[in-house]
């Protein structure tokens, strides 16, 4: 067992509350069952190790013996040693060191479907909204995050907890700038819809079908004119009561989930046509 809370271990991982680190090292702090269990799932080769007091050992019993049957590195600590460790008050006993999971903007368009359903966050500064939004992606069946790099680290741990998991669940790419962003999505045949309350399309007429990539601006001042020039279409959500806006994580999510709607029913197949005969 980890007894010693400044040990040269700990500090490493703590280090890793800093963005510099973890661009140096490659790697990031997963906190809280949660997060450990859809990593240890989904993506057991991007786990370095795991953390875990022996409370919360027996607590999350399934994630443990999952990790050991991964062949995983199984640390136990004390509740003292995890906190100096997390940056969260609370970790809930359980966080792992994970090495970076983000994918070239190439290939991750290399791999889409040709229905492909994206979603682009070009400025986006809050932590919570942006895993807020990646986790409504994962939900509504998107099939890649990209963020540039105006946005805030995907990394950063508030990040990574807000996504409750959903990490480790799609393609995300990260470090592009918008323009080279909007133009590669372009060139692959990704129609681009800009989701802003100056948008004179609204949500319900918008065409979503095909392949198509919402573009989601800043918390504040959504997107500037030249992103939303370079859109095929600039769509807003209507609001019907007397709401002065949506929360940018909020309209991400309606917003992906009209897509995800829209392509449901184009690939769910009509009742069968029977043609009578004479």
């Amino acid at each position: 067992m980890l007894t010693n809370p400044r040990s040269d271990r700990v500090k490493a991982v703590r280090a890793l509350s800093r963005r510099s680190m973890r661009t140096r090292t490659g790697e990031f702090l997963a906190e809280g069952p949660q997060a450990v269990r859809e990593a240890v799932a989904f993506r057991p080769e991007l786990v370095r190790d795991v953390y875990v007091t022996p409370e919360a050992a027996t607590r999350h019993a399934s994630i443990v013996e999952a990790a050991g049957a991964a062949h995983l590195w199984v640390h136990e600590v004390t509740p003292e040693v995890l906190a100096a460790m997390c940056d969260t008050e609370s970790p809930q006993g359980i966080a792992a060191v994970c090495r970076a999971l983000d994918v070239p903007l190439y290939r991750l368009l290399a791999d889409l479907p040709s229905d492909a359903l994206v979603c682009v966050l070009t400025n986006v500064r809050d932590p919570g909204n942006a895993g807020t939004v990646i986790r409504g992606a994962d939900a509504a069946g998107a099939d890649a995050v990209i963020v540039s790099d105006a946005s805030v680290d995907v990394y950063n741990s508030k990040v990574v907890r807000s996504t409750v998991g959903s990490l480790w669940h799609l393609p995300v790419s990260l470090g592009a700038s918008v323009p080279d962003i909007l133009a590669v999505l372009r060139e692959r045949g990704v129609r681009l819809l800009a989701a802003d309350g100056a948008g004179t399309t609204l949500l319900h007429d918008a065409d979503l079908s095909g392949a198509h990539a919402w573009v989601m601006g800043n918390e504040a001042w959504g997107l500037p004119e030249e992103v939303r020039d370079a859109c095929d279409d600039v769509v807003r959500v209507p609001i019907h009561g007397h709401a002065e806006s949506l929360n940018l994580a909020m309209a991400a999510t309606i917003c992906l989930y009209a897509s995800a709607e829209a392509r449901r029913s184009s690939r769910t197949p009509g009742p069968p046509v029977t043609i009578l005969g004479q």
